[in-house]
């Protein structure tokens, strides 16, 4: 593993997570959430808590550019990358269906979650391919 590549790859990762949260979140589910504002903490009370949301979207990055490099890299190649990408937008789309079991979530809600992460997982692997250099590049 390059070990450079692997930092600089997690920091932009970082941001990719966090600007692809933002725009699915805020801008795309914004509306969505006012709508069913019972079923989550008060703005105010989040936004004390936006340091564990980041660690968690750094955690998210790390880990993806880690499986990345310790799987994927070597092969280089854009379809296996994507094919990555697909794989832990399912895993976060999964985690959403069973939350959709356990909590009231609107169904409509849960299928947004489930095609966001399907496409935030290529998205971040898309970048993730183009910014990580296997140690002997």
């Amino acid at each position: 593993m390059n070990i450079k590549s692997f930092i600089i790859t997690t920091i932009v990762a970082f941001i990719a997570v966090w600007a692809t949260d933002f725009l699915i979140h805020a801008v795309w589910l914004g509306e969505t959430y006012k709508a069913t504002e019972e079923l989550w903490r008060p703005e105010e009370a989040m936004m004390t808590m936006m340091p564990w949301m980041f660690a968690g979207q750094f955690v998210i990055g790390a880990v993806f550019v880690w499986i990345f490099a310790s799987f994927v890299a070597e092969k280089r190649s854009m379809g296996k990358s994507l094919q990555f990408g697909l794989a832990m937008g399912m895993f976060s789309a999964g985690a959403q269906l069973i939350m959709y079991v356990v909590q009231p979530y609107p169904g409509d809600l849960v299928a947004k979650w489930v095609g966001a992460y399907l496409v935030q997982g290529l998205v971040i692997a898309l970048i993730v391919h183009l910014v990580y250099k296997p140690a002997d590049r």
